[in-house]
């Protein structure tokens, strides 16, 4: 019996904060998988052979006037993108369609409703933002929520998310990251008894990650401890004003902008480092997160985390036994639960420990696999037409 297929729809394929699709791309056991994607990007860190690009094909004019004013079709449609993702899928005879991302879901949706075959919609943290710029974009989300056989959420609190904005709960299925523990082993680490603390954050530099109240608690503690050092590992669009604020905290030549770094290099700095960092926070726009990728696997390699109860990090962080939690943008908390490691008799070691072998039980990457395969085998049973 040949295997099952399934076509995982991710509009770029793959951005550099995307690891944690590749990880589920290349991860699968039982189930064979294509990539749909209308852009290829970042081949040298995300190699994979099995690309369809489908870039939108625009049909003549006339026709598009036809379909656009006359039958009132949606963009998809009059574009010509809908006539040759159906050709792709018919012809790789995909048994289900994987669309990463329920704003691409939102646009996919109109396909979604002629397609014969089932389709289950991923959804990952920002994804659940409202879309203000776009008339009609909640309705049309509400609309696909609820026309899903399945969807798929990071985490309990994008669950509750999904759950508020419309979509009945008993169709939700958690799909948790994967992380493939060989590549982060536990390591053995010396108590810093010279006080030369050695912090690390990995993220996108963007305002979710709390970068800012980081650098202010960094700062606090550096006033007790000043051979402490924090690496913060990650490219994005804060990078010169975290630079700037570094400076004027006047910590800037103990603070390390890392820029991006491949699993080896993360993994390296991870077991240099005595204690991660991620103060994440709720942006106006609503933007969260499901469950930080380098955050589980900062875990693996036996560190304490330092964050904040947001989105679906209390699900990965149990405070005071992996980890130590604060409300958002409490960086004074923070500051004393970064004391409290230092100070504790005992904290830090038995922390760093827990983490270890939760993330091990919790989140390792063939088991969530497994879970997703499932998934995939249900959605399958409930072929439309």
């Amino acid at each position: 019996m040949s295997e099952p297929v399934v076509a995982s729809y991710c509009t770029t394929f793959l951005k550099p904060e995307m690891l944690h699709i590749y990880r589920q791309v290349t991860g699968l056991e039982r189930w064979r998988t294509f990539v749909v994607t209308k852009e290829r990007q970042s081949e040298d860190r995300f190699p994979f052979a099995d690309v369809e690009v489908v870039p939108a094909v625009w049909s003549n004019f006339a026709r598009r006037f036809w379909l656009k004013y006359v039958k009132r079709e949606e963009a998809i449609v009059y574009r010509g993108e809908y006539g040759v993702l159906a050709k792709v899928l018919e012809r790789r005879h995909a048994d289900v369609l994987h669309v990463y991302f329920g704003h691409t879901g939102v646009h996919l949706l109109p396909f979604l409703k002629r397609w014969p075959g089932p389709a289950v919609v991923s959804f990952h943290g920002m994804d659940v933002m409202p879309r203000e710029d776009k008339p009609g974009y909640a309705g049309k989300l509400g609309e696909l929520l609820r026309f899903l056989p399945l969807v798929m959420a990071r985490s309990e609190s994008l669950r509750e998310r999904l759950v508020a904005l419309g979509c009945p709960e008993e169709k939700i299925r958690i799909n948790r990251t994967g992380i493939p523990m060989e590549a982060y082993p536990a390591v053995a680490r010396e108590f810093p008894a010279d006080g030369a603390w050695r912090f690390v954050q990995a993220c996108r530099l963007i305002g979710k990650k709390g970068l800012e109240v980081s650098l202010r608690a960094f700062a606090g503690f550096c006033g007790e401890y000043p051979r402490s050092r924090f690496t913060i590992a990650g490219e994005g669009p804060l990078l010169e004003p975290l630079q700037r604020l570094a400076g004027e905290l006047g910590v800037g030549d103990r603070v390390t902008f890392a820029g991006f770094l491949g699993g080896r290099e993360l993994c390296e700095l991870y077991h240099g480092s005595h204690a991660f960092l991620h103060p994440s926070q709720t942006t106006e726009d609503q933007n969260q997160e499901g469950v930080p990728n380098s955050m589980l696997e900062a875990m693996a390699t036996g560190l304490p985390v330092l964050a904040t109860i947001h989105g679906g990090i209390p699900e990965a962080v149990e405070d005071n036994e992996t980890g130590l939690l604060v409300e958002e943008r409490d960086g004074d908390r923070l500051l004393d639960n970064m004391r409290r490691l230092a100070r504790e008799d005992g904290l830090w070691q038995r922390i760093g420990s827990g983490a270890a072998v939760s993330v091990r039980e919790n989140f390792e990457q063939r088991a969530q696999i497994r879970r997703l395969e499932a998934i995939y085998d249900e959605a399958r049973g409930m072929k439309r037409g």
